[in-house]
């Protein structure tokens, strides 16, 4: 099962109270103080994991508790701290607090961490309140409360490229050609309900990640069909690829109605570079492209993924865009 939204309680350790204490031995009947500070309380952090694919676990445990710490103790002993929670989320998770809507952060990174919800500190014990002329001191601190946070924890999956299309416009067939994914494919409409990642592997070690998305129809951005759901999927890739199949009744018709459903859910992710890809070539029995008005697109482009054909085509010329586009983000050398 495919979960990408939950709400889940923090709830961060409270710091042990500090503790009153005066020294006790044989030879120092008139011992100072000696009462230790309590120990801080538990943090709970969101770890970033790229073993796990989806928030399904939180779903079975949606309230997380760090320890608290332990109280001071005599002998200026300090309470030791409550042990951290840790949360692993997959990388593409965004955390907000769902009270006030603050934007805590994102976990994009295997290992990356966020401190999501601090434990609190520990009471001081009187040791710390000893002067030179209150040499006795009876006060303490009680520890801190910890956070407690309700938190949104939304999914977004980190790809290269989005397959965007119509409901069988064939995007889970060329993912399971050009990659090891194994989407579900049918011949009828919303075959694929969740998102599919595929890693294309080209020669040399060179790979990119593709994310089918589940079909796009008139609509989506409003809620209809699986659009609204996903489309937040297609958020984080580079760039689009828009499939139309090449038996479809009007091409041009079909390619607007996409960019339009992308520029209603969000204008930076429709001024992402796209291509078009036209689909099920094999239908035609003949290499054909049609013409249609892209503007902006890098390249358009008919391909059959049952028939194989424009396969290595259509791979060298997304790898040679996502290249440049890494060289003027600075995340490769130019030249």
């Amino acid at each position: 099962m495919f979960i990408d939204l939950v709400t889940v309680r923090a709830t961060a350790g409270t710091g042990g109270s500090g503790c009153t204490s005066f020294r006790r031995e044989k030879f120092a009947p008139m011992g100072g103080p000696d009462g230790g500070d309590g120990g801080k309380g538990g943090d709970i952090i969101v770890r970033g994991d790229a073993n796990l694919s989806t928030l399904l676990d939180f779903t079975y445990r949606d309230h997380w508790e760090a320890e608290r710490g332990e109280h001071g103790m005599g002998s200026n002993k300090t309470g030791r701290s409550g042990k951290d929670i840790v949360m692993p989320v997959p990388p593409g998770t965004v955390i907000r607090d769902r009270d006030t809507g603050e934007r805590l952060g994102e976990i994009l990174e295997h290992g990356q961490e966020l401190i999501v919800a601090k434990g609190g500190r520990g009471g001081k014990g009187n040791t710390f309140f000893a002067t030179a002329t209150h040499q006795s001191p009876r006060e303490w601190q009680p520890g801190e409360e910890g956070q407690v946070r309700n938190l949104e924890f939304e999914l977004k999956l980190i790809a290269d490229i989005g397959l965007v299309g119509q409901p069988n416009a064939g995007k889970s067939t060329l993912l399971s050609v050009i990659s090891a994914a194994r989407p579900k494919i049918a011949d009828y409409p919303f075959t694929t309900l969740a998102p599919n990642l595929g890693v294309v592997q080209l020669s040399d070690s060179r790979t990119f990640v593709v994310a089918d998305i589940p079909g796009i129809i008139e609509g989506a951005h409003t809620g209809k069909g699986l659009g609204l759901q996903f489309l937040r999927h297609i958020e984080r890739t580079r760039m689009l690829a828009f499939l139309i199949p090449i038996d479809a009744m009007d091409w041009q018709a079909e390619y607007d109605q996409l960019r339009r459903e992308v520029e209603s859910y969000s204008s930076e992710l429709a001024a992402k570079p796209h291509c078009v890809v036209f689909t099920k070539l094999d239908l035609m029995g003949e290499d054909y492209v049609p013409e249609i008005e892209a503007p902006g697109a890098f390249g358009l482009w008919s391909i059959s993924a049952a028939g194989r054909q424009g396969l290595d085509v259509l791979k060298a010329a997304w790898w040679s865009k996502l290249l440049e586009m890494r060289k003027a983000a600075g995340e490769l050398p130019v030249g």
